[in-house]
C-alpha cells in the first residue's frame, strides 16, 4: 500500500488544485487572444510549468537532506 507524508500530501493537493485554478482561468475567455491565435502561449505555459517543476523538486531534495541531518542529530 502507498503512504504519502503528510507534506507530500499538502504538496500534491497544492499542485491539483492550481492545476484546476489554470484550467478556469484559461476556459473563462470565449476569444482567443493574440498569444493564444499565434500559439506562443504554448511556450509561456511550458516555461512556467518547468519552473514549477524545478522549484517543486528542489523542495523534495531539501526535505530529504533536513530529514536526513535530524535523523543524524538525534542519533
Amino acid at each position: 500500500m502507498l503512504v504519502i507524508q503528510p507534506m507530500k500530501k499538502k504538496l500534491l493537493s497544492l499542485v491539483i488544485f492550481q492545476l484546476a485554478i489554470l484550467q478556469l482561468i484559461t476556459a473563462q475567455s470565449a476569444q482567443p487572444d493574440f498569444m493564444r491565435s499565434t500559439g506562443k502561449i504554448y511556450v509561456v505555459v511550458a516555461v512556467i510549468v518547468a519552473m514549477f517543476i524545478g522549484i517543486i523538486g528542489f523542495l523534495v531534495y531539501m526535505d530529504k537532506k533536513l530529514t536526513k541531518l535530524e535523523n543524524q542529530i538525534k542519533d
